[in-house]
């Protein structure tokens, strides 16, 4: 219990020093920041399939259940050899210090106060426990030569515990107001109207089919994967984006309002996360407002390498310290690559890159998708590996044709006679011409395709099926406006994307 304790009070405290310094400096957070870091690329892509959004909730709980079992461990150590309890403590705040100053989004030296005020907190409560805290019978009530009885242990364990969590709720209570300013300066931000809005979407594009995705993904339905277990939550009023780099003749500097003045696109495009296993969730579709990216990069003297360029390679950087790379030729081919500030009518979400981020149709999030946008550097594909590169991931990642059956679900039970199979197909920048569904071992038979929206989008798909009693298994494939077929090889989703055809067994009754 006093090692528990000690635990306890330690990151409470360094809680509450992180709220009023840096609440990304917390000891829980820099730590399950560098596991994140150093967790193989398999190991992460088997944490997103498992857990999804909870990926990160799972990582802090296993972090804090480590913590629990070492602070035990030091707790019985300290019965017998207080110094060493107390010094065990210290070395995990040695640990938590030296952890933030090695974090890309480091500040500086205050960044170690967190893990350092709350180990020696912890380290004290462990020394006054453990040093009173000698064995006694349990039906003990008076003090022993040198100890706590029962009693006064558990009053001292108490106290301590009330002030601990009185500690670190007052640390949220200070990492809240931090985050206040951010809040209010997007509460605050009125979006202009585009100067290019995005095309009506056609009727039919949205088919009404019980269980099928719909077309446009609401923010709070929209997937996310990244590596920040602390949402950033920027100030729009101090917000600052710098272009710099190789090549660039004329680096600039924007704030918010700077790119909010200038002509804005609006578009409908479909993002697809690299993670996203056949037939999985992670993939949704919004209407983004934001900058040409293009524009910014060719006032600041940029030019792709088709037109002479020697920078082949934009990398973005987040508040946080993540690094994405993407091809300079694709950001400056005429797609429509932006800077986005808006997502289906309102200023992006804190999720999902507030004040900015990055999107370039076509391409899978990682090589250019950056949240929490701050910084592109112009260099090249030899000079520089951003993260997911350094950790196996390929340089150019063009998202795949898939496709996606969403009714019926998997070991659904439909009754016999006419069932609508349908979902979504996708091959951003591409567009979808076909979608075919084949029963069983049956011939392919053409899917009714929903209207198309544009070829940076997904399409819906469905096919009326006369269904008739026993087991069956139903495949999709698709082919992109290129005229290319989906592939049945079936790939991992490390290095460049899953592949293959995704099929249900459903039962029909």
């Amino acid at each position: 219990m006093a090692g528990l304790l000690a635990a306890f009070t330690a990151l409470a405290v360094a809680e509450l020093v992180a709220g009023l310094v840096r609440p990304a400096a917390g000891p829980v957070t820099v730590v399950g920041g560098a596991v994140i870091d150093r967790t193989p690329a398999a190991v992460k892509d088997f944490a997103i399939r498992a857990f999804g959004a909870n990926d990160k909730i799972v990582l802090q709980l296993g972090i804090l259940a480590v913590l629990a079992l070492f602070a035990v461990a030091l707790g019985i150590l300290a019965l017998s050899h207080r110094r060493a309890g107390a010094v065990g403590v210290l070395l995990f705040g040695i640990v938590g210090a030296a952890t933030a100053l090695s974090r890309p989004d480091t500040t500086g030296a205050g960044d170690v106060l967190p893990s350092a005020v709350g180990s020696v907190a912890g380290a004290l409560v462990l020394c006054v426990l453990a040093w009173k805290a000698v064995p006694m019978p349990a039906h003990a009530d008076q003090e022993g030569a040198g100890g706590w009885s029962r009693r006064n242990f558990l009053t001292a364990a108490g106290v301590t515990a009330v002030a601990a969590a009185s500690a670190g709720a007052l640390g949220r209570f200070f990492t809240g107001r931090q985050g206040q300013g951010a809040v209010a300066s997007r509460e605050g931000l009125v979006l202009p109207a585009p100067s290019s809005p995005a095309p009506a979407l056609p009727a039919g594009v949205q088919l009404k089919v019980p269980g099928i995705t719909t077309f446009t993904t609401p923010n709070s339905g929209f997937y996310r994967v990244d590596t920040a277990l602390t949402v950033p939550k920027v100030d729009a009023g101090t917000w600052r984006l710098r272009i710099h780099g190789k090549e660039v003749t004329r680096p600039r500097t924007y704030t918010l309002d700077q790119l909010l003045a200038r002509p804005l696109i609006e578009r409908d495009i479909t993002l697809t996360c690299v993670s996203n296993e056949v037939g999985g969730p992670y993939v949704g579709n919004a209407r983004w407002l934001g900058v040409p990216l293009a524009d910014l990069l060719k006032e600041a003297g940029v030019r792709p390498p088709s037109k002479g360029g020697t920078a082949d390679q934009l990398v973005a950087r987040s508040v946080d310290g993540m690094t994405l790379g993407s091809p300079v030729e694709d950001v400056m081919d005429g797609r429509d690559a932006m800077l986005a500030v808006g997502m289906n009518g309102e200023p992006l979400p804190f999720d999902h890159g507030f004040p900015v981020r990055m999107l370039v149709p076509g391409l899978y999030g990682y090589v250019s998708a950056c949240k929490w946008i701050e910084s592109i550097e112009l260099t090249t594909f030899d000079a520089y590996d951003p993260y997911w590169v350094k950790r196996r991931w390929a340089r150019r990642a063009p998202i795949k044709t898939q496709s996606r059956i969403d009714a019926p679900k998997p070991f659904a039970r439909p009754a016999a006679g006419t069932v609508t199979v349908a979902g979504v197909a996708w091959a951003q920048h591409r567009g979808i011409t076909r979608v075919q569904i084949r029963i069983d071992d049956g011939p392919w038979q053409d899917a009714d395709l929903a209207a198309q929206a544009g070829t940076d989008t997904w399409r819906q798909w469905s096919y009326r099926w006369k269904a008739t009693p026993g087991g069956h298994n139903l495949t999709v494939r698709a082919t992109d406006g290129t005229g290319q077929d989906q592939t049945e090889q079936r790939t991992r989703t490390i290095p460049d994307g899953a592949s293959g055809w995704h099929s249900v067994f459903v039962t029909v009754t």
